[in-house]
């Protein structure tokens, strides 16, 4: 049973809202109150009446500027989170220019086209909530380098953001996690079990992995109405992993 009545919220879009962490947040905000629309690549991983999902590439920026237009029409958007992304782990010498390109799209330029759509409704009403998944590689990692351009990036768009958008009401913050467990992305790149997930969790100063619901809380915290005071900032949910690992 859900908090509020979606009809006493405003719409949320969530990119990538169907599955891993983007499931994970469109959960929080539907128990919120909110109506979601997920825009992803496929179809979600659950099913609920206040779920709305519309398929398109974030990377293309043509369909993702079609696929706004088509929301904004239909929806009154007030929150924004983007969490869509990828990896493109390569050393630097296979980095290619169609990396860079995807990813700058998909994690800097996708956010830019969205909120273009959605600012006029978030203007109307006087208030709005942009979150954006940033990563706890924005500090740097090896292997990252598309990757960690893009994700840095993405918080100085997201300060820029907050300095512009205060006045109107609308608050502009970055969650950035660190090893999710339970996604995809990570299973991509770790095996279950395997000796190199022990010795990461080993690493992290909480001691373990982190998990969907751990970003989606973070989450739930900036889109809150109630958070209005809170803008232009950073929130790593890492468990300690960006804080340094040097021990002496």
């Amino acid at each position: 049973m859900t908090e509020a009545s979606s009809a006493d919220r405003p719409v949320a879009v969530v990119t990538g809202g169907g599955a891993g962490i983007g499931a994970a947040i469109s959960r929080q905000l539907i128990a919120a109150g909110h109506h979601v629309v997920s825009l992803s690549r496929g179809a979600a991983e659950f099913a609920d009446p206040q779920l709305e999902t519309v398929t398109v590439d974030l990377t293309d920026p043509a369909a993702t500027r079609a696929a706004a237009a088509a929301v904004a029409a239909r929806h009154a958007v007030g929150i924004l989170v983007h969490n869509a992304g990828t990896i493109r782990a390569r050393p630097i010498e296979a980095v290619t220019d169609a990396d860079l390109d995807d990813l700058t799209h998909l994690h800097v330029g996708a956010p830019l086209i969205l909120l273009q759509a959605f600012l006029p409704a978030m203007r109307a009403a006087g208030a709005g909530r942009v979150v954006l998944i940033s990563s706890r590689a924005a500090l740097g990692l090896p292997t990252r380098t598309a990757y960690s351009a893009t994700k840095a990036g993405m918080i100085g768009m997201a300060r820029t953001w907050a300095l512009e958008l205060g006045p109107a009401g609308i608050t502009v913050n970055v969650v950035a996690p660190g090893p999710i467990q339970d996604t995809a992305m990570f299973r991509d790149v770790i095996e279950p079990g395997s000796a190199r997930e022990q010795a990461l969790a080993a690493a992290i100063p909480v001691k373990r992995l982190g998990r969907s619901d751990d970003v989606a809380r973070a989450v739930a915290f900036f889109a809150a109405p109630e958070a209005g005071f809170v803008t232009g900032q950073v929130l790593y949910v890492c468990g300690g992993a960006s804080v340094g690992t040097i021990t002496i």
